[in-house]
């Protein structure tokens, strides 16, 4: 047995701590919201090679592997407690073959599934873009559910929580899907963390308060061009491109000002009072502002970070690009930690079950 292994089997024996594998783990915001609730992370796998770099700065005693999800052996972390990870949303084929796991390989999500299969976890979470639910009709989702239930799992109704509901201060919306091993299911009951009725806004995040205590660190950012900026000036605090001048709406927007909808994001000054609008993962890209509420410039990495409720220690690797892709890419840690309190809680009662057993 090599060294890693019997590190491996150490913590999986070890019932003191709840154990984890998280895929597509990017910048560590489910991560670290997970370690916040008493998780202990024995593996992270990320394709992106800042991300990961990332994670291994701030986190050298965390095993992180970099590279293809699709070369990973699970199989000797069977027994894990959890399995997490945010897969990309991919359309599947419903040629009607019906062969579970088999119809979506090539997928990310079957590199999930596969990783799933390899290592049993008692418990699965699996995060995503708010628009899973509707993808294809809803298709994509239900085989998604499909594949987990052959698998021999319970999976819950999947949900949509709000950031803002969990002491983040963004309006970011995330899917969930919980799954348990269904020879638990019958027993234990998973309660979704309960929605706080204090909203954070953007002052919380920038400036000393309950959320940090300090203001933002000054930090690199980007800078509008010349144009763009002209324009943002005219913009108020918690404005968007209506408030502008009939003209200079028209010339701004081109084709999309003949569009239907809001586009409330599209030349977007935050004001103080308010939560950001979801982050993407670039500040300045064409159309999805996030203008700061005095001064007419994107938020800075530091900025954007404490919007996604990072610490102020964590370091982010790579170009300023690689590093704002990371943070807009994130899970809000204060999101992902609300979720790990509650699955700690699951496991806590799988624990009891088994205890009895013994």
């Amino acid at each position: 047995m090599s060294e890693t292994q019997q590190q491996i089997e150490l913590l999986l024996n070890n019932a003191a701590t709840y154990t984890s594998i998280e895929l597509f783990a990017g910048a560590g915001g489910m991560a670290l919201g997970m370690e916040k609730a008493g998780i202990e992370h024995l593996l992270l796998n990320d394709f992106d090679h800042y991300a990961t770099q990332t994670l291994k700065k701030n986190r050298p005693q965390w095993h992180v592997v970099h590279g293809d999800v699709a070369k990973i052996d699970f199989t000797p972390y069977k027994g894990v407690d959890i399995l997490t990870g945010g897969f990309p949303c991919q359309a599947f084929s419903y040629a009607g073959k019906k062969r579970g796991m088999e119809d979506t390989r090539g997928t990310l999500f079957y590199e999930f599934a596969r990783a799933l299969k390899e290592s049993e976890p008692k418990v699965f979470l699996a995060e995503n873009v708010k628009g899973l639910k509707s993808h294809d009709g809803g298709r994509t989702l239900a085989t998604m559910v499909e594949v987990f239930e052959s698998m021999g799992y319970e999976v819950l109704e999947p949900t949509v929580l709000k950031g803002i509901h969990y002491h983040v201060p963004q309006k970011r919306e995330r899917i969930f899907i919980v799954g348990i091993k269904k020879e638990y299911a019958k027993d234990v009951t998973f309660t979704w963390p309960a929605p706080s009725t204090k909203i954070y806004n953007l002052k919380d995040a920038l400036c000393k308060g309950e959320l940090y205590n300090c203001d933002v660190p000054s930090s690199e950012g980007q800078v509008y061009p010349e144009k763009k900026r002209k324009v943002l000036e005219l913009v108020p605090a918690g404005g968007y491109w209506r408030d502008l001048p009939l003209e200079i709406q028209k010339e701004y927007m081109m084709k999309s000002f003949y569009l239907g909808g809001g586009k409330t994001g599209i030349a977007r000054r935050i004001a103080w009072d308010e939560p950001s609008l979801t982050l993407t993962c670039s500040p300045a890209q064409k159309q999805t502002e996030r203008c700061h509420p005095d001064e007419t410039r994107p938020f800075t990495i530091r900025e954007y970070a404490r919007i996604q409720t990072f610490p102020d220690s964590w370091r982010f690797e790579g170009s300023m690009a690689n590093q704002y892709k990371q943070i807009g890419n994130a899970v809000p840690i204060n999101l992902a930690y609300a979720v790990g309190t509650s699955l700690v809680k699951l496991l806590d009662d799988i624990k009891k079950i088994e205890d009895a057993k013994l």
